[in-house]
């Protein structure tokens, strides 16, 4: 169990970020209780838009699907409408979302928490849980129908090799940076696998999470997100984190060079648009917008005091979807 000492170091890298870590002291009494949220199905709410939201994708049929607070799950077809998912198993905190086609995804969070939808996320199933665990999945990344990663706080790595049925622990590193806190996975456009975590650490794999490398970005502070992208065939990879501070790789995530953002509220998550745009968002509801491939980016608005927790393409291509504590973000739009 990790220790107090460690308990202390989520609170700036996380609790600003995601909320609080819901139930992390909890006890295994309290994990027994048919109370407990992992064990109740979500609720169908009112105002579903308003609840927090804590990450996006969309199939590759088009469809937004969020994740967030109270097992919430928002699905939209044209990134106006937004709607609940019909069945949710749980009403834990909910952080990540991947899809592999128009049907088959994926969603993580709190209490280890695992979902899967075949259906393009109208309903769900329980694949996993670890009732009051510590060390809440933040990013969950599938490559194929069986082949998956997950982390989390404190160096929790998790492989699966049949669809998220079953998860064995993966050890990232044996030095200093065995326990860093781990943000988000992203592949590159080489099929390279890197995993943005906490003082400017990336772990890069070059054979589908088997090994990793530890690359000392430059940064120091936490890198919450990237996003990667092939410009002029180059495998071209862009952070962001704390501080407002963006790092740029144009060698598949091997090296890294600082780049200017224009402000110090810290970044949550980057997304491409089209070709070399780009929008990043964060706190204070900042919004960075980049039409040379992450290069030079400009403040394109701020929506709001709410932080942005997400962000994607919209339906059309045209500009930024954003999500934020408050929900989805109505009629904000990076262009």
């Amino acid at each position: 169990m990790p220790s107090t000492s460690k308990n202390m170091r989520v609170i700036p890298a996380v609790l600003c970020f995601l909320l609080a870590v819901a139930g992390a002291n909890s006890s295994a009494a309290e994990a027994a209780n048919s109370g407990w949220p992992t064990n109740r199905p979500a609720q169908l709410r009112q105002q579903a838009a308003g609840t927090a939201m804590l990450a996006a994708t969309s199939t590759t049929g088009g469809r937004i699907v969020a994740v967030g607070d109270h097992g919430v799950i928002l699905l939209s077809d044209d990134g106006k409408q937004y709607r609940q998912a019909r069945s949710v198993p749980t009403r834990t905190m909910l952080t990540s979302v991947t899809f592999i086609d128009r049907n088959t995804g994926w969603a993580a969070g709190h209490d280890g928490v695992v979902l899967k939808t075949a259906d393009g996320g109208e309903h769900w199933n329980l694949l996993r849980q670890q009732y009051g665990q510590e060390q809440p999945i933040l990013s969950i990344w599938f490559g194929d129908a069986d082949k998956g990663l997950a982390v989390g706080l404190f160096g929790m790595a998790l492989g699966t090799s049949d669809g998220g049925a079953t998860w064995t622990e993966i050890k990232l590193s044996n030095g200093d940076a065995a326990d860093r806190h781990l943000y988000r996975i992203v592949a590159t456009a080489s099929g390279t696998l890197l995993i943005m975590a906490e003082a400017g650490t990336v772990f890069r794999s070059e054979d589908g999470g088997k090994h990793w490398d530890v690359i000392d970005s430059g940064e120091k502070g936490s890198l919450w997100s990237a996003a990667a992208f092939s410009e002029n065939g180059a495998s071209t990879v862009v952070a962001v984190g704390m501080r407002g501070h963006i790092i740029r790789s144009a060698d598949d995530g091997k090296s890294w060079q600082p780049v200017a953002s224009g402000t110090t509220q810290s970044l949550t998550d980057i997304a491409q648009l089209s070709g070399r745009e780009l929008a990043a968002g964060g706190m204070g509801g900042t919004v960075l917008r980049s039409t040379d491939g992450g290069r030079r980016f400009t403040l394109e608005h701020s929506a709001g005091d709410e932080p942005i927790t997400a962000l994607l393409k919209a339906p059309g291509g045209k500009g930024a979807l954003l999500f934020s504590l408050a929900g989805v973000v109505s009629g904000a739009a990076a262009r």
